[in-house]
């Protein structure tokens, strides 16, 4: 993998599969996956989720994060799901950390048809993590504008996990990381 220190950042909508493709891709390039209800999950153990408190609690722990990692030259996997309570300055912040010491961000996005995200919400492994699990909730959500996000970046490559089993998504983005970004892995 080289000494230069990238983030893989996988970002797509909820059930988009980010969790389960980034534990795949942790084994495979042998990288901690920073799954993003990490922080929800200790940002809402104090705080209501999408509360100022909140918002700023996620954000300097992410901020904290990807700064100490860049330094330490620490190569991870990160998950996104583009929301209306994460201010779009922090994602460009959090790449600039990166980047400012010479590391890389790889944008790597998630899709999935939203008939298919539906169906996949009421999971156990969503229940876990205490994830949105409610179909009519997530209608709500939706419609309310909740997921409305700028556009990141573009996105190293794009993966219809709607139309792909989790490994196969993986082995499409493992394939485009050492095809575009140079980002071998283990076999």
């Amino acid at each position: 993998m080289g000494t230069t220190m990238f983030v893989l950042f996988l970002h797509g909508p909820a059930a988009a599969g980010k969790h389960t493709i980034g534990s795949l891709l942790a084994d495979a390039l042998q990288l901690p996956l920073f799954h993003n209800h990490l922080t929800v999950d200790l940002a809402r153990c104090l705080f209501e989720f999408g509360s100022a408190e909140f918002n700023e609690l996620r954000g300097k722990v992410w901020d904290e994060s990807f700064s100490l990692a860049a330094r330490a030259n620490r190569s991870f996997i990160f998950t996104f799901h583009p929301e209306r309570s994460v201010e779009p300055s922090l994602i460009a912040k959090l790449a600039a950390v990166v980047e400012e010491s010479g590391g890389q961000v790889h944008y790597i996005e998630l899709v999935c048809a939203e008939d298919a995200l539906l169906e996949r919400l009421d999971t156990p492994q969503r229940a876990r993590f205490g994830k949105l699990r409610d179909s009519r909730l997530y209608r709500q959500l939706n419609d309310s504008g909740a997921f409305d996000f700028p556009p990141l970046p573009t996105p190293l490559i794009r993966v219809d996990t709607g139309t792909l089993e989790p490994p196969q998504a993986a082995q499409q983005i493992l394939e485009a990381l050492e095809e575009r970004a140079g980002i071998c892995h283990k076999t």
